[in-house]
């Protein structure tokens, strides 16, 4: 029998860069799937679960910036990409056989929810798996403090963001093998650091409100179930 999960209401934040496979951009099915299957595995656990997706994979708001485009239209047209993104992840899971439901900071009836709070909850205590898109509905926020802002809103035990590596390190371990890896930090650390775990914005709001957060290689089968039900997977991001 499977270890009973820590927690009951998670949010899982994961990289537009993480749908796109081994492909240089755009959405891969087969990794839709893939993360649909491990979300089923800890829905059957019987947790609840909300997810925000970035849009790098089909843009990313700072390089458009830097080629001389306004920022905030840059941004908003990454709010866009992870509508996109979230539509995918939705279609995924409804192949699976699980009830998902899009909720847009930015109203678009055709597509997707507009985004109320007390209507997440309830779709969340209802069975459904409920995909944030558009950011936080605002240029200047990244992802990161959306998903961090939504885990809060809607009560969310511990934010758990999916990456490509083991958790957080020192450097970057692919160019530096002498990179260190951290089992656990608190927030201070994190910022006085300068680890790239989260944007600050995003930092400071788990810290202010204690939110705890999972950074764990989504790569690897399992580890979000094993995450959720409180193994050593990854690094955790606590108060002092």
């Amino acid at each position: 029998m499977s270890p009973k999960p820590r927690y009951r209401r998670v949010l899982l934040k994961l990289s537009g860069e993480a749908m796109m496979g081994e492909q240089e951009f755009g959405i891969s099915t087969a990794v839709a799937e893939t993360i649909a299957g491990e979300i089923r595995e800890v829905f059957q656990l019987g947790v609840q679960i909300a997810v925000v997706i970035g849009g790098g994979n089909i843009f990313r708001g700072v390089q458009g910036s830097a080629r001389g485009m306004d920022r905030s239209t840059a941004d908003y047209m990454g709010m866009l990409a992870t509508v996109i993104n979230s539509l995918a992840l939705q279609s995924a899971l409804e192949k699976c056989g699980m009830e998902a439901r899009v909720m847009s900071a930015i109203e678009m009836k055709a597509v997707a929810e507009t985004y109320i709070r007390s209507r997440a909850v309830k779709h969340l205590e209802s069975g459904r798996v409920v995909i944030f898109a558009a950011g936080t509905g605002n240029p200047f926020f990244t992802t990161d403090t959306a998903a961090s802002l939504r885990a809060l809103e809607v009560g969310a035990e511990v934010l758990l963001k999916a990456t490509k590596v083991d958790g957080v390190y020192s450097a970057d371990p692919v160019k530096d093998p002498k990179a260190r890896f951290y089992a656990e930090l608190t927030y201070h650390e994190v910022l006085e650091k300068e680890l790239k775990v989260m944007d600050s914005t995003a930092i400071s709001l788990c810290m202010e409100h204690n939110m705890p957060i999972v950074i764990y290689n989504m790569k690897k089968k399992g580890n979000l179930k094993g995450a959720i039900q409180g193994k050593k997977i990854g690094t955790t991001v606590r108060g002092d």
